[in-house]
């Protein structure tokens, strides 16, 4: 647990954090692959705090006490389990639908809706180079 800032207009103090809040912090680092920054950011704390309070961890355990130390600690094995999976066999996919191609021509009071298969787009092309020389 943190303990909120002081109201604004008072004079600033340090946070005080409980020895639980420190503990699951600190645990938290020792997962492997873990950055300690994302942890204290995770956490609302400094990252330089953080490793401070590894290394009082780290100096609290006896020297030489074997496997002991917090980097080498190890995680709960975990037994993993293959679970087979029956899947639905793929759809075929369907073709999207082709829209027709809308062309409006206007000259004067003269109005031309022109619709052209979007399967002939290259004909269509063809027709409108024609069409504006």
């Amino acid at each position: 647990m943190t303990l909120p800032d002081q109201p604004v207009g008072t004079r600033r103090r340090r946070r005080l954090h409980s020895d639980e809040f420190k503990a699951n912090a600190v645990a938290a680092c020792m997962q492997p692959g873990v950055s300690m920054a994302a942890v204290a950011m995770a956490h609302g704390i400094n990252a330089n705090l953080l490793r401070r309070w590894v290394r009082e961890v780290e100096m609290k355990i006896p020297p030489g006490a074997p496997g002991k130390s917090v980097r080498n600690v190890e995680a709960p094995s975990v037994k993993s389990v293959f679970v087979p999976l029956a899947l639905p066999a793929p759809a075929a996919p369907t073709p999207p639908p082709t829209a027709d191609i809308r062309i409006e021509l206007q000259r004067g009071a003269t109005a031309v809706t022109v619709t052209w298969p979007a399967t002939a787009a290259s004909e269509c092309a063809a027709w409108m180079r024609e069409l504006l020389r």
